[in-house]
């Protein structure tokens, strides 16, 4: 009896190991069960995540529909500024096409004596009646266009950051816009009117009231002007449209 006890524990032994490889591979069974899975919900998510077919294409003419409705608003904002008239060189015409701008005119020549010619002139030569006008930008070595400009003259009338605050404290109108026609016809005017008082020039003085403008008054005091043949040729035109604008302005009333 005591000889067949190894026997015993072998089998014993025998069926310890073969329910643990047993137990072994059930484990690997779960575990490859378990990777099996995996790799399935990756697959999914693989698949869940990428695009269907043509939302690449519809992404594309998503963001293709953003930048032209983008442009378009710039577009728009860009129309809101104020267009020249269709014929500057006709006042008459231009009046009868904004005739909001010939009233506006005839208060400011109520209001400072300067004729509406006149100041039509001045503006034209200053912005061609464009009301976003602005100086040219600097150039970087005399060629490539430079961030700052030559000056802060803005809108209809040219004026300068500086002018213009000298005319809204002076005549108390706090809110005048410089892209704003009638405000530009009265501060154009208004400067004229204090070049008269201040320098002596006559308010129909196209030529020298030009001179002023540009100049500044004291410059045109200080006679800073006479060796300017462009600024001399530039009033000398301003005062040949004043003249034209001036017949015209007279066979128009009629």
């Amino acid at each position: 009896m005591t000889r067949q006890r190894p026997a015993i524990r072998f089998q014993t032994n025998a069926a310890n190991s073969a329910g643990a490889n047993r137990r072994r591979d059930a484990r690997g069974h779960a575990n490859r069960r378990r990777d099996a899975r995996g790799q399935r919900d990756a697959s999914l998510r693989s698949t869940s995540d990428s695009p269907p077919p043509g939302a690449r294409h519809r992404v594309s003419g998503g963001l293709a529909r953003g930048a032209l409705a983008a442009l378009t608003c710039v577009l728009l904002v860009s129309a809101c500024a104020t267009s020249p008239p269709s014929e500057p060189n006709n006042l008459c015409a231009i009046f009868s096409e904004r005739p909001r701008w010939h009233r506006a005119a005839k208060d400011s020549e109520r209001r400072w004596r300067v004729p509406v010619a006149v100041a039509m002139a001045v503006m034209y030569k200053e912005s061609s009646f464009r009301s976003d006008a602005k100086p040219p930008r600097k150039k970087l070595f005399g060629v490539v266009p430079w961030f700052s400009r030559e000056s802060s003259a803005y809108g209809f009338a040219q004026a300068t950051d500086a002018a213009w605050q000298d005319y809204k404290r002076g005549t108390g109108n706090k809110r005048a816009d410089r892209d704003k026609f009638a405000d530009a016809v009265d501060f154009v005017g208004w400067y004229l009117n204090s070049a008269s008082r201040r320098a002596g020039i006559r308010h129909n003085d196209a030529r020298n009231l030009y001179i002023a403008y540009y100049a500044g008054i004291g410059g045109y005091q200080r006679g800073v002007w006479k060796n300017n043949a462009w600024l001399k040729d530039a009033a000398a035109r301003v005062a040949s449209r004043s003249a034209m604008y001036a017949r015209q302005l007279g066979r128009c009333r009629r």
